[in-house]
Order: C-alpha cells, then sequence, then structure tokens
C-alpha cells in the first residue's frame, strides 16, 4: 500500500473540523474549504487528492441529498433504496451496465487519478459521519459511496443522459441549451480576451443542477461550475483561460429498428438470435419489504434491445463506451498552461459530447464542435436522428472521427466565436466553416434559431466590446422575433375596425420589445407568437420570407399573410385578458423569480424568439408562472491583469432543504446586476461565512 493510500485512508477515516484557527491549519491540515457569504466553497489542498477530497465535503454540504440520489441511482440500486418509482431507471442503467463498466473504467485510470475520485468520496463520507442529521434517512442507505460511485454517475450522465438518453431510445425528448462567446483581443475594447460562460438547464434540483466551485493546489487553479457530483469543473476559468460548454446534440448514438423473426432478429438476410442474459435487482415495496424483480436482458450486433411502448423493438449502440477518461480530460484542460497544451489534450476525445469554447490570455479563442462521433457510410442528421434500419451491415458503424475530423474554428479574423446549441456553421461571422465540406450526419444545415442570431447580431454588429458592454449584452432581453414581425402586423392591424385587435396594436406599438420585468406588452406579443410559429416559437412556416441559408442571420422575416396573423393577434389578446386580466400587464407581475422564500419580478425569456437571456417560464396559474428552465451557472471573464470575473448561480449555491443560499441570489438575476467572483484569498477572506479544516 502506498503513503498516499495510506494518507487517503487516515484522511477519510476521520471528521473534518470546523472553525480551526487557520495558524493550525497551515501546519497540520492537508486543506481548508471556505464558504463564502454565497455559500461558494473556495478549496486550498497540499495536493490533488486533497482538493478532490474538500471538495466531495463541499458537495455533500451544500447538496448532499441529491449527489446520495444521483450515485444510488448510477448503481441501478434506486428502487431498492426509494420504491417502484424508481424501477424504469434501474431498468436503463442495468440494461446498458453502467456499474459495470464504470468499475472497469475506474481500473483503467492512471493510480493518481483513482487517487483523486476515492478521495472525492472520501469527502463526501467524511461529510455524513460529521453531519448524519443533516441528510435526510432515505439516502443514508447509500452510504458509503466510492470512487466507482463518482464514475458511475459521471458515465451515466454522459453517456445515457446526454448522448444517449433513455427518452430517445424508449421515445421521447430529451433537450437542453446554452450560450457561450469567446471574444478576441482585437474585439477587445481594452485588448484582453472575454470569455462568457452560460448553460441553461432546469432549475428543479436533478442530475443537471449546477455547483459553483473555486479549486486551488499546488501548480493549478480552477474557478467555475460542474454538475453536481461530478468531482471536476466543466465550465472553468482561472488567471491566464477559461472554457465553457454547450449542448450540441452530435448523435454519438444510434436507435436501429429491428426485424423479428423465429425468436431472433434479421441481420443481412440471415436470422440471428439474441444474446440474452438476466439479471435481479430489488424494489423496496411499502412495507419496507423487498421484492426481487428478474430483468431478462436482449442483445444484438448493435447493443442492449428494448421494446419500446409502440411496440417496436429498438437497439441502441453507443459511440465512446471504450473511452473512460472523460473526468481526467475536463481535469486536465483546466491544468493546462498553454494552448498547444489544452489542444494536445482535447485531441484525446474523451469527452463524448458538447460543444467547446476557449479562451486565454495570450490571446487565443477557439469554438469547437466536440464529441465521439460515428463514421456512417451515408445519411443526415435527420436519417440517423430517428430508428435506424438495423437488418442490414450497411448502417451498423464501427468506427469514430478524430479530433482532425471535427468543425473548429481557432482565432478566427472576426475576433469572436459563439454557439447557442445551434450547428456549428455561424460559430462566428461571416462564417469560417461550411456545412459543404462536412458530412451530413455531423449537424443540420439549417435552420438557425432566432437566439444564434441574436447572439451573432450581439457579438457581431459591435466593432469593439468593452467588459461592461460585453456583460449588458449578456444581459439583454430583446425580442428578436419582434423586430422581424411587429411593425408589419401593427400596420395590418391598423386597418382593422375591431376594438380588440386597435386595442392590442395600441400595446405592442408602446412595448419596447423586451422581456424586462417593467415590459408592457410582452406577455401579448408572446400569446401571438406561440400561435404564429407553433408552441416551441421555432416554424418559419407563417413568415413571408423564411429561414435562407444565404442570410443565415437576417431570416426568417414579415408576414406570409397578414389577416390571418391579425387574427392571431385578437385571439391572442382575448387569451392574455383571460388569463393575466389584462393585455398590459409588467411582465415581471406575472413571471416571478419564486423559490425557497424569495420572490422577486422575472426577466428573460424563450430563447426561440430570440431572447438571450433564457428562461423558459411555466404555464400560468392562477395569474402567475415561475421557471422551469434556463439561466443557471452565469460566468463573464476578461482576461486582464487582474482578471475581471462577474457571474451568478441563478437558483443558489445548495439544494438541501431549508439552506440560506438556496434562492439567495434571485434579486440579482431579477435586475441582471451580476456579483463579482472572489477568485483570491485576499477576497475570499474578507468575505467569508464559515471555514473549514481538514
Amino acid at each position: 500500500m502506498t503513503l498516499l493510500r495510506r494518507t487517503l485512508i487516515g484522511v477519510a477515516a476521520a471528521a473534518l473540523l470546523v472553525g480551526v484557527p487557520p495558524t493550525y491549519a497551515a501546519a497540520e491540515s492537508r486543506g481548508e474549504i471556505l464558504f463564502d457569504t454565497y455559500g461558494v466553497p473556495h478549496i486550498y489542498g497540499k495536493d490533488e487528492a486533497a482538493v478532490f477530497q474538500g471538495f466531495g465535503y463541499a458537495t455533500a454540504q451544500n447538496h448532499g441529498d441529491l449527489v446520495l440520489k444521483l450515485y444510488g441511482q448510477a448503481r441501478g440500486r434506486a428502487a431498492e433504496y426509494w420504491g417502484p418509482a424508481e424501477i424504469e431507471s434501474d431498468r436503463w442503467v442495468l440494461a446498458n451496465d453502467v456499474y459495470e463498466r464504470a468499475q472497469a473504467w475506474y481500473a483503467q485510470e492512471p493510480a493518481s487519478f483513482r487517487a483523486n475520485l476515492d478521495a472525492f468520496a472520501a469527502g463526501i463520507n467524511a461529510y455524513a459521519r460529521a453531519h448524519p442529521e443533516a441528510l435526510d434517512p432515505s439516502v443514508r442507505q447509500v452510504l458509503p459511496v466510492t470512487g466507482v460511485d463518482v464514475m458511475a454517475h459521471a458515465h451515466k450522465l454522459m453517456n445515457f443522459q446526454y448522448v444517449a438518453p433513455a427518452q430517445r431510445t424508449l421515445g421521447g425528448n430529451a433537450e437542453a441549451g446554452s450560450n457561450a462567446w469567446a471574444v478576441a483581443p482585437k474585439k477587445s475594447a481594452s485588448g484582453a480576451t472575454l470569455l462568457l460562460a452560460n448553460p441553461h438547464l432546469p432549475w428543479e434540483p436533478s442530475q443537471l443542477t449546477y455547483f459553483e466551485a473555486d479549486l486551488n493546489g499546488p501548480g493549478f487553479k480552477m474557478y467555475g461550475a460542474t454538475q453536481v457530483g461530478l468531482p471536476v469543473l466543466r465550465f472553468a476559468f482561472n488567471d491566464r483561460m477559461g472554457f465553457t460548454n454547450t449542448v450540441n446534440n452530435m448523435l454519438g448514438a444510434t436507435n436501429y429498428e429491428l426485424k423479428l423473426a423465429d425468436g431472433g432478429y434479421v441481420f443481412d438476410g440471415q436470422v440471428r438470435p439474441f444474446a440474452t442474459r438476466r439479471k435481479t435487482f430489488k424494489v423496496r415495496q411499502a412495507d419496507g419489504s423487498m421484492k426481487t424483480e428478474t430483468l431478462e436482458l436482449r442483445s444484438s450486433v448493435h447493443g442492449p434491445v428494448f421494446t419500446r411502448a409502440d411496440g417496436k423493438t429498438v437497439a441502441v449502440r453507443v459511440a465512446g463506451l471504450d473511452r473512460p477518461g472523460a473526468l481526467r480530460q475536463y481535469w486536465d484542460m483546466g491544468k493546462s498552461k498553454s494552448f498547444a497544451e489544452y489542444e494536445a489534450v482535447m485531441r484525446r476525445l474523451q469527452v463524448p459530447s458538447f460543444n467547446i469554447v476557449y479562451a486565454d490570455r495570450e490571446g487565443h479563442i477557439q469554438y469547437l464542435h466536440n464529441g465521439i462521433l460515428p463514421k456512417r457510410a451515408s445519411g443526415d442528421l435527420r436519417y440517423w436522428s430517428g430508428l435506424v434500419p438495423g437488418d442490414t451491415s450497411a448502417t451498423l458503424w464501427t468506427e469514430v472521427h478524430p479530433y482532425e475530423d471535427l468543425a473548429k474554428v481557432t482565432d478566427p479574423a472576426t475576433g469572436y466565436v459563439q454557439n447557442t446549441n445551434d450547428p456549428p456553421w455561424v460559430s462566428t461571422w461571416p462564417q469560417a466553416i461550411q456545412a459543404k465540406d462536412y458530412p451530413p450526419y455531423l449537424a443540420n444545415p439549417g435552420p438557425l434559431s432566432l437566439r444564434a442570431q441574436q447572439s451573432s447580431h450581439l457579438m457581431a454588429d459591435a466593432p469593439k466590446i468593452s467588459f461592461d458592454d460585453f456583460v449588458r449584452r449578456k444581459a439583454s432581453t430583446h425580442v428578436l422575433m419582434a423586430d422581424r414581425v411587429l411593425d408589419e402586423l401593427l400596420a395590418a392591424a391598423d386597418a382593422s375596425p375591431d376594438a380588440e385587435i386597435k386595442a392590442a396594436a395600441a400595446v405592442l406599438r408602446g412595448w419596447d420589445r423586451t422581456t424586462s420585468p417593467e415590459a408592457r406588452g410582452a406577455l401579448l406579443f408572446e400569446a401571438w407568437a406561440k400561435r404564429f410559429a407553433g408552441p416551441t416559437f421555432s416554424s418559419d412556416a407563417n413568415y413571408r420570407v423564411r429561414w435562407d441559408a444565404e442570410r443565415p442571420i437576417d431570416t426568417p422575416v414579415g408576414l406570409k399573410d397578414p389577416a390571418v396573423a391579425v387574427a392571431m393577434l385578437k385571439a391572442a389578446a382575448e387569451e392574455t385578458r383571460a388569463q393575466y386580466g389584462a393585455l398590459d400587464r409588467p411582465f415581471g407581475e406575472v413571471s416571478r423569480f419564486a423559490l425557497a422564500g424569495t420572490d422577486a419580478p422575472g426577466a428573460g425569456g424563450f430563447g426561440n424568439m430570440g431572447v438571450f437571456n433564457v428562461i423558459t417560464w411555466s404555464p400560468p396559474k392562477d395569474g402567475r408562472r415561475t421557471p422551469v428552465h434556463g439561466e443557471t451557472w452565469i460566468s463573464m471573464v476578461e482576461f486582464s491583469t487582474p482578471i475581471r470575473a462577474v457571474g451568478l448561480m441563478s437558483y443558489g449555491s445548495s439544494t438541501q432543504p431549508g439552506a440560506r443560499h438556496r434562492g439567495d441570489q434571485l434579486e440579482r438575476l431579477s435586475t441582471r446586476t451580476y456579483r463579482t467572483l472572489w477568485t483570491t484569498r485576499e477576497e475570499v477572506e474578507r468575505h467569508l461565512e464559515s471555514r473549514i479544516v481538514y
């Protein structure tokens, strides 16, 4: 047993100490956690493992109930812990061998990184021993957790939530979103590089919840955020560089529809038997007893086989299941000392999905359409997004594209890169990459969302961007869709004798075309837009000029049928009065940031209306609505000397019941006044809430 391993075991065996003076910590401890007044942990460790342990402890303190639930699910034992509601989760995990593969992946990691994973788990266990009363009794049964649990959760999240979610295989949708910008010195008013990280995911606590942290050790510093339960930051920056992610929906998995015959399936004209195996799992009953269920599993040459609710038999094939190093790649990205070193890490191609945007002090910026992408013989994205014929080897891919094949833009002449989950073609403007140069299954050629077009204009239209302007542009609630159609709609409404239409037109004429809290008319326009562009605001069928690949950031535009659009306005007016009592209710009276005792006026709107500051609102109830998705982690960094960094964690730093840092940043989100991110020890000490020494 190595000295490092003995040390980790010894540390894991002891509860962490609270309130120990810093002088004692410096002489005796392996690390410290300084929680600032927003509940953000700033972790200082003597080595990597010490930092990972502190991060694990802080994760348990701020999100213990949630992370233990997630680890129980990643084991495929959630129904054993929490009952029948978790059966489908267990079936998906067990059928895809998530935990067994995590065990193998853990064993393949270098000893040093296994020690890091073990240390993260040890930190969670140490918190649970020190504060058992702080954790819900229902999740304590998951304890103790191990480095394999950490790996299993990461594997489940990345490969079987993002790349191959159960909803997509079994029928349904699985979507997410984000914004990202990087501005090079040539386009920056100060001459310093700028970076925006701005993911949009659900607000309900889940595996997609973000956690902000500051990790400091010998030779490295990373400030940023990650999904709770991950031991590394997926969105990170330091004094020299930073990177962020947006979801790209790269097709790293394929769902094959099988033709059944004689108890097997047809493949290349022959009937093949399924490979079969059996697993059992336990289901906790209402009286606390356990019922054992048997899972009969089948596999084809493609992968695990499932029967959908519509009766179709499908097999799912996932790329990258031979690549265990995603967590270590993110860690090494954050430790890189130059763009060349960073790009060498990216060439490993272990992170299975996500656009990744990079920026550094030296002036380098990059957009990368990253992912583990299968090489396919033919077909476009639409073809491979659906159920692909599984009866022929012609559709069975066996290789993936190398890093060199991926769409990317590095240090463009335009001076910026951007992405809002759209295809890579307008990652900068004018275009630096063209769809014709890539396989048609890489990404859709179009259309481009209005949010992507708004993002492009916010970057491209300014000759130079100061940091303050960068922040203002990020906070924009301007509705681009209104610029495309509202003047024509008002002109058509003016010709109508209908009093309700005239009243609606008067409200929209006075509207400032934003979804700010004070905006009067935004609710009415939203109700009209849902009729005009469909329930997701994404159809261009009713525009006079539909989306045009020759004008990708300036179309669609206009009204195809003004009379129909005016009729939609009358219906929208009636709906708005019925739901909100008036046509001109201020947006923030109805749209509320209401969480954990905070109730602030809302700002931000649906991205497909061309709003950059994204909030997806719940259906109204009793004249009010709250966020279900949108602005989560926000950071804006200028790589000046010293750096400037501001941001928010919209819903706060903790999901624990009664936590003081749940919802405590919503007032700032309401006014879009971002807080300074305290990145130095001196700043943290000035804003210190508590100290933990271990």
